[in-house]
């Protein structure tokens, strides 16, 4: 299977965000993906939730998640949307961060909500309480693809190896990972976690992530993603870095590197009842 990681560094301007992903989702076909993967909140990044609260949508009524479905359908390919910022219907008013697998049908075909939320104090000045605007999601999921099964994650889930190990013992071949990772935690951090997870998994790891500065409507940029899309093999080898430029990246998979990167260290098997300190 040939894949194309989409790199993307959208504003708060869901309509002019869409314009460049489905230019990129196309150039992908061309170039020969039949999977093809976009990053965390692919249609919407903004530092304010007034702004939120006027341009996201309900899934059923998100013009960014029909127009990628006629894409894929169109295009005849396997499409992650790494994940869309969607209004829900819950009393606190709380967003929904969720991921979207569309069959080449232009059907979809499994949902992920983040369950982990990104509460954290990155620096002085980078302070980030997810959960303060969207509600974690509570179920994995492992989704059922001709070239094999994919465990779905976003972001932050990174950081929580049991989220993984608990995807791969559930049958999972591929672990998605988009994500617009913060520029300071992502130079330390993003491209070491990612192999881990690969090696404590025998998977590939494929994480489309938003990059650079998030242009905002009526204010100055102040998101920062880190770049850097990754496609790691089972063995834990980086097989593509996508740097810090929008655009595209291809990787070829090849489902049979997961047979033999268990076979080699089946830990997936080992696991071991003990007692808690």
């Amino acid at each position: 299977m040939r894949a194309a990681l989409v790199q993307l560094s959208v504003s708060d301007d869901p309509g002019t965000n869409l314009e460049g992903t489905r230019a990129l989702v196309r150039q992908a076909a061309q170039g020969g993906a039949g999977f093809i993967l976009t990053p965390e909140v692919t249609n919407c990044i903004s530092s304010s939730r007034a702004r939120q609260r006027e341009v996201l949508r309900h899934e059923e009524d998100d013009p960014t998640l029909a127009a990628l479905c006629d894409e894929a359908a169109a295009l005849g390919v396997w499409l992650l949307i790494g994940s869309l910022a969607l209004r829900t219907r819950d009393g606190d008013g709380r967003f929904a961060n969720r991921s979207f697998l569309i069959g080449p049908d232009g059907a979809v075909v499994a949902r992920y909500d983040k369950i982990h939320m990104f509460d954290v104090n990155v620096s002085e000045t980078e302070v980030f309480r997810e959960s303060d605007g969207y509600r974690p999601g509570n179920r994995a999921v492992v989704a059922d693809t001709p070239f094999g099964r994919i465990g779905m994650t976003i972001c932050y889930d990174l950081r929580f190896p049991h989220l993984y190990r608990a995807l791969a013992q559930g049958g999972g071949d591929i672990l998605t990972v988009p994500s617009a990772f913060n520029h300071l935690t992502g130079a330390a951090h993003w491209e070491s976690l990612l192999r881990a997870r690969a090696i404590e998994t025998g998977c590939f790891v494929l994480a489309p992530a938003q990059t650079g500065l998030h242009a905002e409507t009526g204010a100055p940029a102040r998101r920062r993603s880190h770049g850097h899309s990754l496609a790691v093999a089972p063995w834990g080898e980086v097989l593509a870095d996508a740097g810090q430029e929008p655009g595209l990246t291809f990787v070829t998979l090849d489902l049979d590197e997961v047979a033999r990167a268990r076979a080699r260290v089946p830990s997936l098997r080992h696991d071991r009842a003990f007692e808690g300190p």
